[in-house]
């Protein structure tokens, strides 16, 4: 005797205990976000403490920045192509 093509218990319990958490990470997302949104952009009565008084300006090292993101990319591109090789590549 077949089982009808209806899913199993396991898959519904996996499957609610999945949407359960993802609504449980959005809410705390969404709980962090009012305090960040409470913030307020504009500097302190001194001014911007970022920087030596000529104003708003780069902070930081933005050449770094730029290679460390280039460097991310390529070493993710090299580790998928390594992925790719080493399990057999594409199959049919």
């Amino acid at each position: 005797m077949s089982r009808s093509s209806g899913a199993r218990p396991g898959r519904v319990r996996a499957l609610l205990r999945l949407v359960l958490g993802a609504a449980g990470a959005a809410g705390l997302l969404l709980a962090s976000a009012v305090a960040v949104l409470a913030a307020t952009p504009t500097p302190a009565a001194g001014g911007d403490p970022r920087s030596s008084g000529q104003g708003p300006g780069l902070v930081g090292d933005p050449l770094f920045a730029v290679l460390v993101v280039v460097l991310i990319a390529v070493g993710a591109i090299v580790a998928t192509l390594a992925y790719v090789r080493l399990t057999g590549g594409r199959r049919t």
